[in-house]
């Protein structure tokens, strides 16, 4: 995990010769608490008009994300993907947890379905705060959007903020590296990084939460990576699958495949000094047990289920 400093989303100014515009109200991270979505539209149009609802100081809009961006994506987690939640005990009700998950699929969909897995079975109802690459943030529209739910770059100091605020962060150490693989090294995880995510974890005394994915890998066959066009994009790779460039639009459609999303059993990193943070013996044996576990709950779950169609 890149630890390098981000700044916080700034909140736009407005113009001097515009008339007045409502104000949002910015809460700390500790301030902020989950609200009531509105019941409808309307309302959620009416808060805008008027100014009442809060963003925290990454950016974070949880009625926007509540009312808008959640329920469309929630209709895919239920009926396209049909995911199934197992372990949602381990997730700390009180408290922050660094949440660490294996990264594939092409487009990142797994971390998108996690978060609402997150959301959808936690008892307060948390949103995930993911950490994300620079590239994200660079996207026109893509960008705002990420900041507007949650997301914040990968940065060491911001997410241990996040993680000493009580909130839950979700990292995917493999990177554009196992987001874009192969088909063929399909649930073979890649290199965890230099295990910046165990530093962080062990900084905010938080525990490390494995989550293994199981069905995005086939979400996008990757059979291919045009390396030319994807550097001429500004892009880690241009993928090319069954379906995608042929189809078109069309192929970027993903397979309906089944989904579970396992959360393990709490890695204890919070009971470590946070001087141990500095170790790196610690911590890459440490990143390595988190690899090492979430590498042998994929196995176990590729070979219980029957179809990757039906689970």
């Amino acid at each position: 995990m890149p630890v390098q400093e981000a700044d916080v989303i700034p909140l736009p100014t407005a113009r001097t010769d515009a008339p007045p515009q409502p104000t949002r109200k910015l809460a700390s991270v500790t301030e902020l608490r989950p609200r009531r979505a509105p019941q409808s539209l309307t309302d959620f149009v009416r808060s805008r008009l008027t100014g009442d609802y809060q963003v925290d100081e990454f950016g974070f809009d949880p009625q926007l994300t509540d009312t808008v961006v959640l329920p469309p994506l929630r209709m895919i987690y239920e009926k396209w993907f049909r995911v199934e939640v197992t372990g949602e005990k381990n997730l700390p009700l009180d408290g922050g947890a660094l949440i660490v998950a294996n990264h594939s699929g092409t487009l990142p969909w797994d971390a998108v379905m996690t978060s609402i897995a997150v959301h959808d079975n936690h008892p307060r109802g948390k949103h995930l705060r993911m950490l994300g690459a620079e590239l994200v943030f660079k996207v026109p529209v893509l960008g705002a959007l990420a900041r507007r739910t949650g997301q914040t770059l990968a940065c060491g100091a911001d997410a241990q903020r996040l993680l000493r605020s009580g909130e839950l962060v979700g990292v995917w150490p493999e990177g554009f590296k196992g987001v874009g693989k192969s088909f063929s090294e399909r649930y073979q995880l890649q290199r965890f990084g230099r295990g910046g995510f165990v530093a962080t974890a062990a900084k905010a005394g938080v525990p490390i939460i494995p989550c293994s994915i199981v069905g995005a890998e086939e979400i996008y066959p990757k059979i291919a990576d045009i390396k030319p066009l994807a550097k001429l994009l500004g892009l880690p790779y241009f993928p090319v699958t069954p379906f995608f460039p042929l189809l078109g639009p069309l192929g970027a459609i993903p397979l309906p495949t089944k989904w579970r999303i396992d959360f393990g059993a709490p890695i204890r990193t919070d009971l470590a000094s946070p001087d141990t943070a500095d170790d790196h013996g610690f911590v890459l044996e440490m990143a390595a047990e988190v690899r090492e576990t979430i590498q042998r709950t994929l196995d176990s779950m590729v070979a219980e289920r029957e179809s990757v169609f039906r689970g």
